[in-house]
């Protein structure tokens, strides 16, 4: 079983194509309004933005979410809580043996709030 599909809450369409294509880096997959839906191929799964979805927590895995935020704050994106490490993974039951999980928040152009994650070797302080 996978996850196939994640819906965000998006109330311009518009905005929210322009956010997600530079976050994401690359253009909608699919666009049909009406009724209001933003089609987004992440890896396997999609990103659904519509007006009618609630808002959610979405994870995002990217290669390095020190520079994906500094990156996206030259963008003027609203970081909400900077670069940290959340947690090392000691063996693979959720994560890669031996590195460390990366996570920072930001907010999207329709007031939600992303979590950028990426895994790097430990370092040890």
């Amino acid at each position: 079983m996978e996850i196939l599909q994640v819906a965000q809450h998006a109330d311009d369409l518009d905005r929210a194509a322009a956010f997600y294509e530079v976050l994401l880096g690359g253009p909608p997959a699919a666009r049909f309004d009406p009724p209001g839906l933003l089609f987004f191929n992440v890896g396997r799964s999609r990103l659904l933005l519509e007006r009618a979805a609630p808002s959610a927590l979405v994870y995002l895995q990217v290669g390095d979410v020190r520079q994906s935020v500094e990156d996206l704050r030259m963008r003027g994106v609203q970081i909400i809580d900077e670069p940290h490490v959340i947690f090392t993974h000691v063996d693979d039951s959720i994560g890669p043996a031996g590195t460390d999980e990366w996570m920072a928040f930001i907010r999207d152009s329709e007031g939600n709030t992303v979590g950028l994650v990426s895994h790097e070797p430990r370092h040890d302080p």
